[in-house]
């Protein structure tokens, strides 16, 4: 008997170090999915463009009411997708970004940023999420964008513009766990007047961030990205955007998304128009950036990580696009799902631990959230049948329509 559970015990051992990385690493899957939304009447209509003057005719041409947070049961199975609680805070502009997984801390930030506001959720209690403190403006800096929760606690905000709307360069602002501004910089840079910090990625291994630049409304074009000193936010290189040398179309402009790689040092920055480029040198005194693909596409939007591929929303292709990034120098797809005509997809998110993507955007996605599945040894993606509709009754008395932005699985 004892030979026998000794041999048992061994196959199982051997089973086990023979599985790969990622499947020894495969969690049970999130429980929840956080969703930060505006309540729509009209989520189609033909608006104004986004500037603060254009608000009151948005309001009324979207038929807004209230920027939410949702929680929805995000267990597969019959219980997915369900309601578990609505949380209404301010007047909607345009509920927009998130940060892009939920924080080891439970704390969300999630920004209305035409409104120039931006929200902090607690959610530690998941079905009864807290609205903790809300901020607009930090001294001279406003609009904020992106969030990234870094090593030591705090949170790290990109700024689109100082001095007013669009007027110039943003920065970084660096908040701690109560709220309270730790530092601020500027991107400002002598020779680039169109810098307007976007999203960013945070290199702990190298003590840098990666930022990307573009102007949400798009009033001007930029052809770089930036590099900061993550201890103390010094920005140490703005780099210029190359163009690459065989196609006429310009995707050296508007760098977006940048993302690190699996080895927690490589840093990859898309631009809006679908060039793909890599940082060269980031921890040394003199980083660049080299033209490594081209998706192919003219409007790609926000990536996601998966191991050793890199998962881009094409927006104008209504497609979701894996590519294998192991060699970062030489990108190549290996699987591309296809949305349906009306579906523009711009925002993914990706399950921790797990392979479940969710996605909203334009169009028809406007008012629904859709999933697809990654395979993380070989990158396969896979289309769900599921969906969230944004159109029902709401708990808060609202009736219709809402558009979702910003996603996150809960950890």
């Amino acid at each position: 008997m004892k030979r026998l559970t000794a041999m048992v015990l061994g196959c199982a051992l051997l089973l086990a170090l023979s599985l790969p990385p990622f499947a020894a690493a495969a969690s049970a899957p999130s429980h929840y999915l956080f969703v930060w939304a505006m309540e729509a009447k009209h989520p189609l209509a033909p608006v104004p463009e986004m500037t603060p003057a254009d608000i009151p005719a948005r309001r009324r041409g979207l038929g807004l009411g209230k920027d939410f947070l949702a929680v929805f049961d995000a267990q597969p199975g019959p219980s997915f997708g369900k309601l578990v609680a609505m949380l209404p805070v301010g007047d909607a502009a345009q509920a927009h970004h998130t940060n892009y997984a939920e924080p080891p801390n439970d704390v969300l930030y999630a920004n209305d940023w035409l409104g120039n506001r931006t929200y902090v959720f607690d959610l530690h209690d998941p079905v009864h999420p807290r609205l903790v403190r809300k901020f607009g403006s930090v001294g001279d800096l406003g609009y904020p964008h992106s969030f990234v929760y870094l090593p030591n606690g705090n949170t790290l905000a990109t700024f689109q513009y100082s001095d007013g709307f669009n007027h110039t360069a943003g920065g970084l602002v660096e908040f701690d766990p109560k709220g309270r501004v730790v530092r601020t910089a500027s991107a400002a840079a002598s020779g680039h007047p169109n810098v307007r910090p976007y999203s960013l990625a945070i290199v702990p291994k190298l003590d840098r961030v990666v930022t990307g630049s573009a102007d949400m409304m798009g009033a001007q074009v930029s052809h770089v990205a930036q590099v900061w000193r993550l201890s103390d936010l010094e920005l140490l290189k703005t780099m210029q955007l190359p163009p690459p040398r065989d196609w006429y179309y310009d995707t050296a402009a508007d760098s977006s998304e940048p993302r690190v790689l699996a080895d927690g040092k490589t840093v990859l920055v898309p631009t809006f128009n679908c060039g793909l480029f890599l940082v060269r040198n980031l921890g040394k005194g003199d980083p660049t950036l080299q033209h490594v693909y081209d998706l192919g596409y003219r409007m790609c939007e926000v990536p996601v990580v998966v191991g050793h591929f890199l998962v881009e929303a094409a927006q104008s292709g209504h497609a979701i696009v894996s590519l294998d990034v192991s060699d970062p120098e030489h990108p190549h797809e290996v699987s591309r799902i296809l949305l349906l005509p009306d579906e523009y997809p711009h925002w993914l998110a990706l399950e921790p631990g797990g392979g479940r993507i969710v996605i909203t955007g334009y169009g028809a996605l406007a008012t629904r959230a859709r999933f697809a599945t990654v395979d993380r040894g070989s990158g396969k993606l896979t289309l769900s049948p599921d969906t969230i509709d944004f159109t029902r009754a709401w708990p808060d008395g609202w009736h219709g329509s809402a558009i979702p932005h910003g996603a996150v699985f809960s950890q």
